[in-house]
């Protein structure tokens, strides 16, 4: 599929494993467009409110970390960052203490309220700078941006959802590996799907199954649903 002639915005969404943050970089990277991590501003904010030593179940004190929260996203989807008071945190925010404890955040309203409204900025912002953009996480085809001109639910069942997650951090998707991911894989989608939808597709988001998809197929499938939206569309 060839670049874009006219700004492109590209919503997606989908449950931890289902591969949406390495498609979404591939996808951006093929069009010529902008990436955006959404679920890494949660991550950062997460990262910052324990370095600040700030209690993450105290509501009121990490919606106000969020309001003031220092923030860059790099959106290069060859090369994203992510920076925090001009620290890159790009590696940080992948430990597992965050990952265990990241849900406290995204379940904040407030949070949720004052990322979303960073999100639709950045948003218009590659729309303008590059042309376009493929933002990623729980609730983008619904909230953030529902208005974009192509929006997927990138979906995959959980036993192939659990057994990227274990290849991902432990090397491999023996029974052992996956057992140690169940926690971040499943308890984190149930939690986070009482503020967001992300399993199910809403009316106009079409959903790709990459279950039994390699990475390759994913991405082609994706870039598929952009050629005929576009085409349907032009």
């Amino acid at each position: 599929m060839s670049t874009p002639s006219a700004p492109l915005v590209i919503a997606i969404d989908g449950p931890s494993g289902s591969g949406k943050s390495s498609v979404s970089r591939a996808v951006a990277t093929r069009l010529g467009l902008a990436f955006l991590d959404t679920g890494a501003m949660f991550r950062a904010l997460t990262w910052w409110c324990l370095e600040r030593g700030l209690d993450l179940h105290d509501e009121a004190a990490v919606a106000q970390a969020a309001r003031e929260l220092p923030l860059t996203m790099v959106t290069e989807p060859q090369a994203p960052g992510v920076a925090v008071g001009g620290t890159d945190v790009g590696a940080a925010i992948r430990e597992s203490r965050i990952s265990e404890q990241v849900s406290a955040v995204a379940t904040n309203l407030e949070v949720r309220a004052e990322l979303r409204r960073r999100q639709r900025e950045i948003i218009a912002e590659c729309r303008d700078r590059v042309g376009g953009v493929v933002a990623e996480g729980r609730d983008i085809t619904t909230v953030v941006a529902p208005d974009a001109d192509v929006r997927v639910l990138l979906y995959a069942s959980e036993e192939a959802r659990l057994r990227r997650r274990a290849k991902e951090l432990h090397g491999h998707d023996e029974a052992e590996a996956v057992a140690a991911t169940h926690a971040q894989v499943v308890h984190r989608d149930r939690k986070d799907s009482t503020v967001s939808s992300f399993m199910q597709a809403a009316e106009g988001v079409t959903t790709v199954d990459t279950s039994d998809l390699d990475f390759e197929q994913s991405v082609e499938a994706v870039l598929e649903v952009v050629a005929a939206t576009v085409g349907t569309r032009a």
